[in-house]
């Protein structure tokens, strides 16, 4: 059966149509609404020239119309493309040119930064902007308000197929970014609730979930606290369409306003990444009570994190303040999809290594130095690797597309981006770590993310990103990049300390550089060569 997201939605909206189906800030639509727009701005796009296979951008600020965009540009079959909006006109000349984007939809704040490389995009034809208040000059920008695209509301479009494809961009931390090449059908069965993550057990066809929401007299409240740019934040977005849930939207991550959103709009359920978001959640959370604001959140029941290390020390605050929480603490990346999955509770929010230990999902291994599969149990460290329904490879780039997904000694293909893991006796994977980050000090391997936990166990520290810096005697010695909590200070001493009673006495930073600062993504993922470059410049050392 063909599996293509425009379907799915469609399918969801006829079976549920009166159902809200997006929330932001004091608008809503239901899934009728949200249906009929989207059938306008596909016909637009249509109207300027867009072909089914032309790329369109999509650079805004959460909102309803972001993911309106999002899925009228899957309805005529043209590929839908994630532009950060905290790129700049050299970013953007970049990424729409690598992209060859025929169309974009663009925040109103954004006419300015689009108007400066519109005329060196020359391939650039369909532009709609995406209104915000702002009152940004548009003067060369030029691109028509979506509140004015008046074409026709009809789904008369042409019949799709599994593999038309979403591309979406990653990376940038260490180069330019990427284009992640996705048919939709392997991206709705890796990602997007095609598979039942526990199970690994698929929907039975593309009306399942549709029928379900039909057949169920209530919806899940779900909110979408990353930036929709943000490849897991636009998937997470879509597969709660498709099963006919409430999409909860902020435009921008404020964690205040996030738990004043949750009470206001009943959520049951949040997407956030790691402790870039949980950290600061929690601790908002514990400023508004102390404060004597109320609010009522006993609708809030899961919390779901992906894409960035979600400590156990932030997680026992949160099941502090909610003891029945469920966390769910997935692994996974752009290029391969969901890798694996584990709820925690209270008192069980350990982690081996720098990442989670969870149940591998289905078509996930650790390979060795062999590409062969990781013995549990053994000790060997290996990469994370995950075949059956994988991305087509890198947009452009055939070269990277040949270094990530790989031929594997069994003769299938996989995705491996790089994740380090061990396989643990009872078959669990330990993540480690991204080897492009792993030190070598001494011939001994360090993964950040281990020390980077420990670092933020202590009370003092906000924030940290560990590194390498070269070493006379061992090559490489672990550095520490940190942001102490408001009002706190850390020393290098005290930190060694602590961390000796966590981690391995090779592994503790021998250099502490404190910033106000540590520079993340807007996705919530460290700035390692931002870290890397500070700590050799030695500008913020403590000894």
């Amino acid at each position: 059966m063909p599996y293509n997201f425009a379907d799915l939605f469609e399918h969801t909206a006829d079976s549920v149509p009166a159902r809200v189906a997006l929330v932001c800030e004091d608008d809503e639509r239901t899934f009728a609404e949200v249906e009929a727009s989207a059938n306008r701005l596909a016909h637009h796009l249509v109207a300027q020239g867009i072909q089914p296979g032309d790329h369109v951008g999509i650079y805004a600020l959460n909102s309803i119309l972001w993911l309106e965009a999002a899925i009228a540009i899957c309805k005529m079959r043209a590929v839908p493309v994630n532009v950060n909006y905290r790129y700049v006109e050299d970013e953007l000349r970049y990424l729409f040119d690598n992209a060859d984007l025929k169309g974009l939809f663009y925040g109103e704040q954004y006419g300015p930064r689009v108007a400066a490389v519109r005329d060196q995009c020359p391939q650039l034809r369909a532009l709609v902007m995406i209104p915000d208040g702002s009152g940004a000059d548009q003067s060369g920008a030029d691109g028509v308000p979506c509140t004015q695209v008046l074409e026709s509301q009809e789904r008369d479009f042409e019949p799709r197929t599994p593999d038309d494809q979403v591309i979406i961009y990653t990376g940038g931390t260490t180069g330019m970014p990427k284009g992640v090449m996705w048919r939709g059908e392997d991206l709705f069965f890796a990602l997007a609730g095609g598979l039942d993550p526990f199970t690994g057990t698929p929907v039975a066809d593309e009306y399942e979930q549709s029928r379900r929401a039909a057949d169920s007299a209530s919806q899940l409240i779900f909110m979408d606290t990353p930036p929709l740019m943000h490849g897991a934040a636009f998937v997470a977005a879509m597969m709660q369409l498709f099963q006919g849930n409430v999409n909860v939207l902020v435009p921008r991550f404020e964690p205040t306003e996030v738990w004043r959103t949750i009470a206001r709009h009943r959520v049951n359920s949040i997407l956030i990444v790691g402790d870039a978001m949980g950290r600061p959640l929690i601790e908002a959370l514990e400023e508004i009570e102390t404060a004597g604001e109320e609010l009522d959140l006993s609708c809030f029941l899961s919390c779901s994190s992906s894409a960035a290390v979600f400590s156990p020390t932030v997680k026992e605050r949160f099941l502090e303040r909610f003891p029945d929480l469920i966390i769910t603490d997935s692994i996974g990346a752009t290029e391969s999809g969901f890798n694996g999955i584990i709820t925690v509770g209270k008192g069980n929010t350990a982690m081996k290594g720098g990442g989670p230990t969870v149940t591998a999902g289905k078509d996930t291994v650790v390979l060795d130095d062999q590409l062969r599969p990781v013995v549990p149990g053994s000790g060997v460290i290996g990469k994370v690797a995950r075949g059956g329904n994988i991305p087509l490879g890198y947009y452009k780039d055939p070269a990277k597309t040949a270094q990530t997904w790989i031929t594997a000694a069994d003769g299938r293909r996989y995705a491996m981006p790089g994740d380090f893991a061990t396989v643990e006796a009872d078959g669990t994977i330990t993540l480690l770590g991204r080897g492009s980050g792993c030190i070598n000090t001494g011939g001994e391997k360090v993964f950040p993310e281990e020390v980077e936990q420990a670092l933020k166990a202590h009370s003092d520290v906000f924030d940290a990103v560990v590194v390498g810096v070269a070493d006379e005697r061992w090559g490489q010695k672990v550095a520490a990049v940190v942001q102490p909590r408001d009002g706190r200070d850390v020393d290098l001493g005290e930190l060694d300390s602590h961390c000796r009673t966590l981690v391995a006495s090779y592994k503790v930073p021998r250099e502490l550089h404190v910033v106000a600062e540590i520079v993340r993504s807007p996705s919530g993922k460290p700035d390692y060569p931002w870290a890397k470059e500070l700590a050799e410049a030695g500008t913020y050392r403590r000894d």
